[in-house]
């Protein structure tokens, strides 16, 4: 594994930072101090609830980590569209009895604020999603230390970032929970359709650009580790089997769906964020995903009371529970033994290949 990522963390795996939540400064720490690379998502956070969670983080452990940004958004949203998307939800508004939220709010997830604060009091490690920062920004963070990572779907996204400066990107194959990390939302593309798979996108990258890869999208397993090591990836990120964890901030209605057998599947949808994220397929999906507009972050702040209300009432059929394909492999583990288990089965795999490599 190149110096650049052996350098922060003995094993090559990241836990993914997951918004929402769910990558709380607790679990962070906890596979930090296994010897993975922990991080923090500050994207729908402000800049100083951000500043308190890496305060918090560096109480709990002395280990290197991360800190993940969403890029600002241009605004592609069609006004009509978004007010068509109100009047469909209105009956979803009415059974959980609560308002649809403004799609008024900020495009740029107080960005500036947040660079201003991590270039003061640098960490190890900072990533971007939904774009790539310009090179003045990449080479700012570059002269404090920190690490940059860009999340990439798609071999010009990745020549784009190491044409900015970048020192790693991070590979998300269509399998990925969560949001899709696309630099550009193309509102007249079927965006939650498209996407490549991993290891052909793994391949495809390190081809085309020398920088290190961080693996991303339905790895749950050592073995999967191992392949996505082999295909020439230097480290892998983990969201869906981190989620379910003992530390992690999931809801606890979330982290049990991820393995119920009333959930048997997951999908691509614009439904709560008006951007292409993968999530356990449920009813509110089902109902809504085909006429949910490109509209991010509009939708996501139009959804986002439904979402909490729906949590409240105990109903995972309103909720927005993002998930890779590989769910059903969860484990409810603590999240230092997953990693123990993970590298475990990482080193057993690499055994078995070069036993066979060997006869």
């Amino acid at each position: 594994m190149p110096s650049v990522f052996s350098d922060l963390s003995p094993h090559p795996i990241v836990q993914a930072p997951m918004a929402g939540g769910a990558s709380c400064p607790e679990l962070a720490a906890a596979v930090c101090d296994a010897g993975g690379l922990g991080f923090l998502a500050a994207g729908y956070k402000t800049p100083e609830a951000m500043y308190q969670e890496i305060k918090r983080l560096r109480g709990l452990t002395q280990r290197p980590f991360g800190v993940n940004l969403f890029m600002p958004q241009p605004c592609v949203a069609d006004p009509s569209a978004v007010e068509v998307y109100r009047e469909q939800l209105a009956g979803e508004a009415a059974w959980y009895e609560t308002p649809l939220g403004d799609t008024d709010g900020s495009t740029d997830d107080a960005y500036e604020a947040k660079l201003a604060i991590l270039l003061d009091d640098p960490v190890p490690v900072v990533s971007f999603t939904f774009g790539c920062p310009s090179r003045a920004v990449l080479d700012a963070f570059g002269k404090t230390g920190t690490l940059t990572v860009v999340t990439v779907t798609s071999v010009a996204e990745a020549q784009a970032a190491q044409w900015s400066g970048a020192d790693a990107v991070c590979v998300q194959g269509i399998e990925a929970g969560g949001h899709q990390g696309t630099h550009h939302d193309d509102p007249q593309a079927d965006g939650t359709a498209s996407g490549v798979g991993l290891l052909t996108l793994i391949a495809q990258v390190r081809e085309a650009v020398q920088l290190p890869i961080v693996a991303a999208g339905g790895l749950m397993r050592g073995g999967q580790i191992a392949g996505a090591l082999a295909a020439g990836a230097a480290a892998v990120q983990l969201g869906t089997a981190f989620l379910v964890t003992t530390e992690s901030g999931a809801n606890a209605l979330h982290k049990r769906a991820m393995t119920e057998p009333l959930f048997t599947g997951t999908q691509l949808t614009r439904a709560f964020s008006g951007r292409p994220a993968r999530g356990l397929v449920n009813r509110f999906i089902r109902e809504h995903g085909p006429y949910a507009p490109a509209a991010y972050p509009q939708i996501h702040y139009l959804t986002a009371g439904l979402r909490k209300a729906a949590a409240t009432a105990g109903d995972p059929q309103g909720m927005a529970l993002w998930a890779g394909q590989g769910h059903k492999l969860a484990r409810q583990l603590p999240a230092g033994q997953l990693v123990e288990v993970l590298t475990a089965e990482l080193e057993a795999a690499r055994a078995t290949l070069t036993l066979g490599a060997a006869t």
